[in-house]
């Protein structure tokens, strides 16, 4: 017995390489204490409409104990009417992060361990380069490592407004062959959205993949689902948390071409989707204008923040998100972050270069707004 523990190796011995080096994915703080205001994971302020918490009270009866229906067939039928495309040309997933990771599970070929970038030709890399712009989200690269690709980071022009495809970038050339490209619009954590007309432009060059993540774009001026129903190799994602108010119930869908939605009905989860948030969801497709009236709100909330913040001193960048891009006065970004704490107000902070020395705000309520710019008034003072 003695001899059979003496041979167990050290458990970490049995992860993944990969694994083990991965500096995973830091979600926003999640409060401990009560009383705070959080602007910092870019949640809707507002609740879900009444028919939508009346539908998800209803269905807590007997169905808890039988398994959801495992396509979402009903939520995709409702999205296809409202995208005006089938219901083959959309998935439901558990937040739109995992069809996000699926996708690199789905047209990404991982690298042997031995294999490095530097010593490849280009296009045999290709169809293992997951390629995004930075600053964008920071989930990108993770889902890249833990797949065993090659990330291709290209960085975005001052600005950041989407660098000209045709010319070198330091960090690295944007690759029109890679096997996937992920392009956040409006950007996160920038705030920045990009038009229909250049998306089109970088669709059309792109030869892989290209996912168009749409997280926020019911607070932008315009949306690029069309691209998702015209192009065979773009995918748009949608998310119910941010604008619907559903975080909670993770609910996320993609849309594009019917052979690459088959592809990833392959790969995912045989129920990957509750049944209360399917429920929830369909509930929201019904009581649409309720949402669509908190989107002004949250706009014009956005506005009026950016406005005041510039008064006193910020650099606010434009934004057509729920949240807004700021670069303070008088301390170092870092410390605004602790100051706030202090005064029960939680917003985001990066520490990687390109926006270190901004901190990221999400739009709240007007009262959470008012009390955000007293703290910040007395800060200054």
């Amino acid at each position: 017995m003695s001899r059979d523990t003496n041979t167990i190796r050290n458990p970490t011995s049995l992860i993944r390489q990969c694994v083990q080096a991965l500096h995973a994915y830091v979600p926003g703080e999640q409060p401990k204490i009560k009383g705070l205001i959080k602007l910092n994971t870019n949640e809707n302020p507002y609740p879900p409409s009444t028919e939508v918490l009346r539908a998800v009270r209803k269905a807590t009866d007997g169905r808890l104990r039988l398994y959801p229906n495992p396509t979402a067939q009903r939520l995709r039928e409702r999205l296809a009417k409202l995208h005006k495309c089938k219901p083959e040309n959309i998935i439901v997933g558990n937040g739109s992060d995992e069809l996000l990771a699926l996708t690199t599970r789905a047209f990404v070929e991982p690298c042997a361990p031995s294999q490095s970038h530097s010593s490849q030709p280009q296009h045999r890399l290709s169809k293992s380069i997951v390629q995004y712009f930075t600053p964008s989200y920071s989930l990108y690269p993770v889902l890249a490592e833990i797949h065993g690709a090659y990330p291709n980071p290209v960085p975005l022009r001052e600005g950041f407004a989407l660098p000209n495809l045709r010319m070198p970038s330091s960090g690295g050339r944007f690759d029109l062959n890679a096997a996937l490209t992920f392009i956040t619009t409006p950007n996160a954590p920038s705030g920045q959205a990009y038009t229909t007309r250049e998306l089109s432009r970088l669709c059309r060059l792109q030869r892989g993949v290209v996912v168009l993540d749409e997280a926020y774009v019911d607070f932008a001026e315009e949306n690029a689902l069309s691209l998702a129903l015209k192009f065979p190799h773009v995918l748009v994602a949608r998310t119910f948390s941010k604008a619907y108010s559903l975080c909670f119930q993770r609910i996320g869908y993609l849309v594009g071409h019917p052979d690459l939605i088959d592809a990833l009905h392959k790969i995912r989860d045989s129920y990957n989707v509750n049944g209360l948030g399917q429920i929830a969801a369909e509930a929201t497709l019904a009581a649409l204008p309720y949402y669509r009236a908190n989107f002004k709100r949250i706009i014009s909330t956005r506005n009026r923040l950016s406005r005041e913040l510039r008064k006193m001193g910020f650099k606010v960048l434009p934004s057509q998100a729920n949240f807004i891009l700021v670069r303070p006065p008088t301390m170092t970004a870092q410390r605004w972050l602790e100051e706030l704490r202090k005064h029960k107000i939680l917003v985001r902070w990066f520490s990687y270069p390109e926006v270190c020395d901004f901190i990221r705000i999400t739009i709240g309520t007007d009262r959470e707004s008012d009390a955000l710019l007293r703290a910040a008034k007395q800060l200054l003072k």
